[in-house]
């Protein structure tokens, strides 16, 4: 049913289908008009007005007169209105022309309320139709939204953003649960999700602000649940100042701060390396009196063991088994920074009760609380990352014990601990826990098989780990994913097996599994370190073709490292000019790599040509453009240019190597220079036969000779005086 209520100037739609919080409003905007007066252009345009932002011209759209076409139609309309979704899809498959927007925006609705892989294909498979065939402006915000609720859902970030994306492009007010779906989607991405996150608050927030009238976007406008979307971005990227500028603008839009939001603030100040904070939030959000739950204390304990400082988190498991309500105090005597505060400090303004801390008393909580489960588990996850197996295993038998089931085991603290036994190499006793599981009725999940995949894989038990997919996916019933097949295929790297690796890859897909980052770059690696540069090259164009995946640095350096490994130094350089050419810098792995291959190739002159930029690279002041990031160089880089310098007796630009390696805190192998010296140099410049005009040509390369032996110690013409590097000269 579709009802129409004008207020004012502005008319607002209504689609009425009773099943979605998303469906009391298209969310679409146009200004009223008389004859007397033109229609003015309104930045929020009717669905019968707007075109798809994928459309590219205009289509209008007319009901069909057709009796058939309409019967056919009401039929489609009949089976939707009677849920029977199945069959609407079936009937939509057989129809031979193209359904009304009705139809088609309710089809879609239903589709992507289903919240199955399969429905979600088929919605999306109209969507592609209708892009086709120029006609997405035939469906409504509803539907829209639906979608992309559903895609976020279902972890396809970058879809879900696209339809919030394209709804803004084309005047569509997404729903604030659409678009606040989609935010928390990207932000879990990696990547530029965050970044993109904040982009899409942005957008609406600024549309939502031009529209004077709140009721006509009440729908759209961010609630403290979008909000906390996007500080969470801000938490991701560990941008403080954007976080507090959010955090301000919460009132403007009716919102208040709830206990996700200081969880979220934990967040950041984990991210900022500020654990002096942690207890401030907890007091802020008790002096607030907001409502506290125990995902407060699962941030704490989570934190305080990123943080390394798994005591606290001890300290404060204990205080809450001893129903203890002064949490605060613990945390406070556990915390010996006392930084000097100006109340400048971003984090002052957020959090003004831990300026001056020692004037107040620590608060007690409302009530006790009791650690349950995860808290534990988070504590086994400590343990298990300082490689403390045995209290792992403690932990685990002491939650066994418990009376509260609340605190027992749940399959994440059994996958802790077949984690702690994998991660140390035992991987005997990690199937004993799997085993353990099984028998009391834990069911192992996806997640669990994969850290035993990859345990059998680090060990070069590769035949193990296909024992393990095999029980996984036919006595577990359990898909294996991209995480799964990137593991197998690392491990065939690990025992050289690059036919194997490509064998899982090829299977990865056919089963419909997208490759991620990783599998694309794991493959370049088993390609790379065969000698198949080329095959590297191919798996790289397609995953520059893969529009789900963003390249990155460390998929340039495979493609770099492959070419070197082999002396192909003039392909590496190419490949690196294509890097620049795409945004990226070459960074210290980049320059590493270009060194082993000009090593290997013997090409001295190279090296100069990369020391030189390198140099360039690491002087602030030599960079004339901020956009391109200091290097700061390692051992390994400047070891392997020193080296080739000195055996080809380019000893000045040695000498800025070496004295480089000690700007940056790097001890130079003097040994190693000094024996490379000994056997290749030691009778340079002895010949007694070179004509006066030789002598003089290399007099320059003498000195830097006598240099090079003075600073290893060698005897030399500088012992009893002082010598300097004169700036200018040939090598």
């Amino acid at each position: 049913m579709s009802s129409k209520t004008t207020r004012g100037n502005v008319l607002i739609v209504v689609e009425f289908m009773g099943v979605s919080p998303f469906l009391t409003q298209n969310h679409l905007l146009t200004t009223t008009t008389t004859p007397d007066k033109p229609k003015p252009k309104s930045p929020f345009l009717t669905q019968s007005t707007t075109n798809h932002p994928l459309t590219t011209t205009t289509t209008t759209t007319t009901t069909s007169t057709n009796p058939l076409t309409n019967s056919k139609d009401q039929t489609l309309l009949t089976l939707l209105s009677q849920r029977e979704t199945e069959q609407a899809w079936l009937t939509y498959l057989q129809s031979p022309h193209l359904p009304g927007p009705t139809c088609l925006s309710r089809l879609v609705c239903q589709l992507s309320q289903q919240k199955t892989k399969n429905s979600l294909n088929r919605a999306q498979s109209i969507i592609k139709r209708l892009h086709h065939e120029r006609l997405l402006h035939l469906l409504d915000a509803n539907s829209l939204d639906l979608l992309a609720v559903a895609a976020a859902k279902a972890g396809h970030a970058l879809y879900a953003a696209s339809v919030i994306k394209s709804m803004l492009k084309s005047g569509y007010l997404p729903h604030v649960k659409a678009w606040s779906a989609a935010m928390s989607c990207l932000t879990k991405s990696g990547d530029d999700g965050p970044a993109e996150a904040l982009k899409i608050f942005n957008s609406v927030t600024r549309r939502v602000r031009r529209v004077a009238d709140l009721e006509v976007v009440a729908h759209s406008r961010p609630d403290t649940g979008a909000f906390n979307a996007a500080l969470n971005a801000c938490a991701q990227l560990g941008d403080s100042k954007r976080f507090l500028q959010l955090f301000g603008e919460m009132p403007e839009f009716g919102c208040e701060p709830d206990v996700l939001t200081y969880n979220v603030m934990m967040k950041l100040c984990a991210r900022a390396g500020r654990k002096d904070l942690m207890v401030f939030v907890l007091e802020r959000i008790l002096e607030k009196e907001i409502p506290l739950c125990m995902s407060t204390f699962h941030s704490l304990a989570a934190a305080y063991v990123g943080f390394g400082d798994i005591e606290t988190a001890e300290r404060m498991v204990q205080a809450m088994r001893e129903g203890r309500r002064d949490i605060c105090k613990v945390l406070r005597d556990s915390n010996f920074e006392n930084p000097i505060r100006d109340g400048r400090d971003v984090f002052d303004k957020l959090l003004p009760n831990s300026i001056n801390p020692s004037t107040s008393e620590s608060p007690l909580l409302p009530k006790v609380y009791s650690p349950d489960s995860r808290m534990y588990t988070t504590l086994m996850k400590g343990y298990m990352k300082e490689g403390r197996v045995i209290d792992t295993v403690r932990m685990l038998e002491a939650m066994r014990h418990q009376e509260d089931s609340a605190s027992q085991p749940n399959h994440v603290s059994y996958t802790t601990a077949v984690s702690a036994f994998a991660k140390v190499g035992a991987m005997d006793r990690a199937r004993e826990v799997l085993a353990e599981m099984i028998r009391i009725g834990v069911q192992a999940n996806r997640i669990t098989y994969n850290i035993l995949l990859k345990g059998y894989c680090q060990q070069l038990q590769l035949e193990k780990a296909k024992e393990v997919m095999k029980e996984m996916t036919e006595d577990s019933g359990i898909e294996p994913d991209a995480v799964s097949y990137n593991t197998m295929i690392d491990g065939c790297i690990l025992v050289d097996d690059s036919a194997g690796a490509f064998s899982y890859f090829n299977e990865m897909r056919s089963r419909g599994i997208a490759p991620t980052k990783i599998t694309y770059t794991t493959l370049m690696k088993a390609f790379a370190l065969s000698g198949q540069p080329k095959l590297a090259n191919k798996v790289f164009d397609e995953m520059l073709k893969d529009p789900r995946v963003k390249i990155d640095v460390v998929a340039w350096n495979v493609l770099v490292e492959g070419y070197c490994k082999l002396g192909l130094v003039e392909e590496a350089k190419k490949i690196v000019e294509r890097m620049k050419e795409s945004g990226f810098y070459p960074n210290v792995n980049t320059y590493g790599s270009l060194a082993n291959g000009i090593k290997i190739a013997r090409k001295p002159g190279e090296a100069l040509l990369l020391w030189n930029e390198v140099k360039e690279r690491c002087s602030v002041e030599n960079i004339s453009s901020s956009a391109i990031p200091r290097l700061k160089p390692d051992e390994a880089l400047l070891d392997i240019l020193a080296d080739i310098c000195v055996r080809a007796a380019f000893f000045r630009k040695a000498l800025e190597i070496v004295a480089c390696m000690e700007e940056n805190g790097i001890s130079p192998n003097k040994t190693k220079y000094t024996r490379i010296y000994v056997e290749m140099h030691s009778r340079m410049f002895t010949s007694k036969h070179a004509s006066k005009a030789r002598q003089d040509r290399r007099s320059e390369r003498k000195r830097a000779a006598e240099a090079f032996k003075f600073w290893l110690g060698l005897p030399n013409s500088y012992y009893g005086s002082e010598w300097r590097l004169e700036p200018d000269g040939d090598y």
